[in-house]
């Protein structure tokens, strides 16, 4: 129990990804620090359910091994990233294309080598080792490469992956047959803009005329196929925006995190990653069920044990939240998500990809079967597969989404069980232009902010935020030097910032 007069140097209000990582980094600077949560565990939004040896997650994020923040965050060497097949399927004309894959391991270098080689190597995608004719390889989960340097010469979101990625171990269970050519002729042409996109640096996609992403899509002279067989089903799913209203800088940024890395999960389910952050802080820094009603700039108060003196606060909470404790601060609007899980002893023949639909024909924007990237999130035996309704679900979402799941996977639903349906009014904070992907995280010495509404609305983005205001306090308050005085019940105002 905290007692009302405890004084620490820093307490963080919320205990999801991006308070936990700025309290890692404050308590690795030698700053004390309380992370207070209301909710009885630590997470946020990152949670996941446990039904009858299933693990679900409950909004189905998506993850890639390009974010820098993964391989640079403290303490999640550990973490077990488990990727999907490369590239994604597209369901179009009742079949199943496959688009997006670049060979090697991703990077806009090899993406590169891929365009050069499809440009001088003969065309024949039906012939028995064609690209139509090979099965994708899968690969083992990714960890953190040990001690990966960041790359220092470009913004955070340009550094390339912090991943290392194993050789291949198998084969994909898609068979050929289903897994057809994107369209003669695309896969150069696709690729070709993919490297483009991931060879490009930050700052100068960040400097181009911003607009909605849909409009961007149609001003940028690529064929209608590409773009509405691919792009528009890829970005909806990446940017959980089915309208394409996200600016087309953050949308530029979600490709390139596609055409750098590869999609992924982390093993065990969502909630994996914030746990191993509050599991690796100092013994009692992380207090759950403990309710912060209000806060300045050296002290907060809470429903259950008063008043808590501290140097500095900082809000790590999600952003209605945040502006209900900080009056003034941008909420923005948001995306809802409804992730429904469904199992079967029978799972579908399309491996270990993620599966999107190029014509909308349903609620789904994309669905895949878990249990084949993840296999620790099905008991033996069953099959475990998620799909992700963007927008406003219908009435009868399980109903509608069986029936989209039939026409997806080319087989009856009827007798699959349904384990839960997840809806998350505000999962995903909306990013519609003018779009500032560096919101302020001081908001005043002793007062801070931080979380995805921050930045990017992605993992990476709350992780980046969680850097930047970590950096913010540790300038103010002035790391290194003893911060506490002799009576720990005495309070001092925070220090101004540097200059």
């Amino acid at each position: 129990m905290l007692e009302p007069a405890y004084q620490v140097d820093v307490v963080v209000v919320g205990a999801g990804v991006a308070g936990l990582s700025a309290a890692h980094r404050l308590t690795s600077a030698g700053v004390t620090t309380a992370v207070l949560e209301a909710a009885p565990c630590v997470g946020g939004r990152m949670s996941t359910e446990k039904i009858d040896g299933f693990r679900l997650d409950r909004i189905g994020q998506l993850l890639f091994t390009s974010y820098p923040q993964l391989g640079r965050s403290p303490r999640l060497d550990a973490l077990v990233l488990r990727p999907f097949a490369p590239g994604v399927l597209l369901h179009s004309d009742g079949r199943h294309h496959r688009a997006g894959a670049p060979a090697g391991g991703g990077s806009a270098r090899s993406a590169l080598h891929a365009v050069r080689a499809l440009a001088s190597a003969p065309r024949s995608p039906a012939a028995p080792g064609g690209r139509a004719g090979r099965a994708l390889r899968a690969v083992p989960p990714l960890r953190p490469r040990a001690g990966a340097a960041p790359a220092a010469a470009l913004p955070d979101e340009a550094a390339g992956p912090g991943f290392a990625v194993p050789g291949s171990a198998g084969r994909s269970a898609a068979p050929a047959d289903r897994a057809q050519p994107f369209g003669i002729g695309t896969p150069l042409r696709l690729r070709a803009a993919l490297a483009r996109i991931a060879a490009t640096p930050v700052e100068r996609l960040m400097a181009r005329p911003e607009l909605p992403a849909g409009q961007a899509l149609a001003d940028r002279g690529l064929p209608a196929r590409t773009v509405d067989g691919f792009l528009r089903p890829l970005l909806s799913a990446l940017l959980c925006d089915p309208d394409l209203t996200t600016s087309s800088r953050c949308a530029d940024l979600a490709l390139r995190a596609f055409a750098t890395g590869r999609l992924c999960l982390p093993e065990g389910g969502a909630e994996v990653l914030p746990e191993l952050l509050a599991s690796t802080l100092p013994p009692g820094t992380v207090r759950t069920g403990v309710r912060v009603t209000s806060v300045s700039t050296n002290a907060v108060t809470t429903a259950e044990h008063g008043e808590i003196r501290c140097h500095a606060v900082l809000v790590a909470t999600g952003a209605r939240t945040a502006a209900e404790l900080l009056p003034g601060l941008h909420v923005p609007d948001f995306h809802p998500v409804t992730v429904v899980h469904h199992t079967t002893d029978e799972p579908p023949l399309t491996g270990g990809h993620l599966l999107l639909d190029a014509e909308r024909g349903g609620p789904v924007a994309h669905t895949a079967v878990i249990s084949r990237v993840d296999p620790s999130r099905a008991p033996a035996g069953r099959a475990l597969v998620s799909s992700t309704v963007l927008g406003e679900p219908p009435a009868d979402v399980d109903t509608a989404v069986r029936r989209h799941l039939a026409r997806l996977y080319g087989t009856a639903t009827g007798r699959w069980e349904t384990l839960a349906v997840h809806h998350t009014a505000e999962a995903v904070p909306a990013m519609r232009p003018p779009h500032d992907a560096r919101r302020p995280v001081r908001l005043l010495a002793g007062l801070y902010v931080c979380g995805d509404h921050r930045d990017t609305s992605t993992l990476q983005g709350a992780l980046h935020s969680a850097h930047r205001a970590a950096a913010a306090i540790l300038a103010d308050l002035g790391a290194g030097r003893p911060m506490h005085s002799a009576d720990p019940r005495a309070t001092q105002a925070p220090r101004a910032a540097a200059a």
